[in-house]
């Protein structure tokens, strides 16, 4: 019996360093274990089509996108073009800092993975560390032990500790990032693709979240491991550049929205909406900025609507 045909999704955007190594790595893989590595370039201006047109591996394919989508649009992109053109029985998705640890693909290969529509590895800093945003979650609103242990730990009480890190033993998740996610050809045809709308932020969750409600399955192994070689924290506040604030906050609300149902977003929202306004102090000079990006992202979050435009967003940040 073949094994299934695995293919690597990478997206980019001028982190042309970064790439390199991620290509490289998942083309030193054999290639009974990875069928292909399609990257999609965002319009990046640092060298990176040069560079991914030089390359002769036949494993390589490579969608150059017009403008910058964010990493939403990327994987919304990528995927839709591995579904049609690639054959994939799963789809490998990663950031361009981001790669399978050795030993990540042939385990993967090891064990029938066709109980569950998406499987997540554990990530890891490059010294060791757990990744935390990566970290996969439970909905803390989908049972009264996750929302009880979420009223009781707060963030600790819905990701998986660090004893699931640990452990040899799978566990059942409700959210994964779009990092080291493993996601089932059968997955892509239940859920369909990622809101390109959302440009950065809560697309992996409101996906996952997405392929949950529709009756799909997610586990987390903690045998499968990546490295994550990113420098920066989720949650670290000032957040720079000042545009991501608008992109946060209101991709925030809808996974709330999502995740929480119509009754209990409301009173989440106040919150969430108060903690934000008192962060403005941070922002220094650019106080009224922030805060005026806050109001919009509020509004839009409630209302649902995902129709602001980058170079919108970029204006608003000014």
């Amino acid at each position: 019996m073949s094994q299934p045909r695995l293919i690597a999704l990478v997206v980019t955007f001028d982190r042309l360093a970064q790439l390199q190594k991620t290509v490289t790595h998942l083309l030193a893989a054999d290639a009974r274990h990875l069928a292909g590595v399609l990257v999609v370039d965002n319009a990046s201006t640092d060298g990176t089509g040069d560079w991914l047109a030089a390359q002769e591996d036949p494993r390589l394919h490579v969608l150059r996108l017009e403008t910058n989508t964010g990493g939403a649009g990327g994987f919304s992109a990528g995927m839709r073009h591995a579904m049609q053109h690639l054959d994939p029985d799963w789809l490998l998705l990663m950031d361009d800092d981001a790669r399978p640890q050795t030993g990540t693909l042939a385990g993967f290969h090891a064990r029938d993975r066709s109980s569950h529509d998406g499987w997540v590895a554990a990530t890891y800093f490059p010294d060791g560390g757990i990744c935390e945003m990566n970290r996969p979650v439970m909905n803390p609103f989908g049972s009264w032990r996750h929302f009880w242990a979420t009223l009781r730990h707060g963030r600790d009480g819905y990701h998986v500790g660090d004893a699931g890190y640990a452990s040899p033993a799978l566990q059942e998740v409700d959210g994964a990032s779009f990092v080291g996610f493993f996601v089932a050809k059968q997955a892509v045809q239940l859920t369909g693709y990622p809101d390109a709308r959302l440009f950065i932020y809560g697309d992996d969750t409101l996906y996952s979240l997405k392929l949950r409600s529709l009756g799909g399955r997610i586990m987390f192994d903690p045998a499968l491991r990546f490295e994550h070689d990113c420098g920066t924290e989720m949650g670290r506040h000032p957040i720079a550049p000042l545009w991501k604030v608008y992109y946060m906050y209101r991709n925030q609300l809808l996974v709330y929205r999502a995740a929480a149902g119509p009754v209990l977003f409301w009173p989440i929202a106040a919150i969430k909406a108060l903690g934000w306004w008192r962060r403005a102090a941070a922002y220094g000079d650019q106080r009224a900025t922030y805060l005026a990006l806050m109001r919009r992202a509020v509004r839009d979050g409630v209302r649902g609507r995902r129709d602001a435009a980058f170079k919108d967003v970029q204006d608003w940040a000014e």
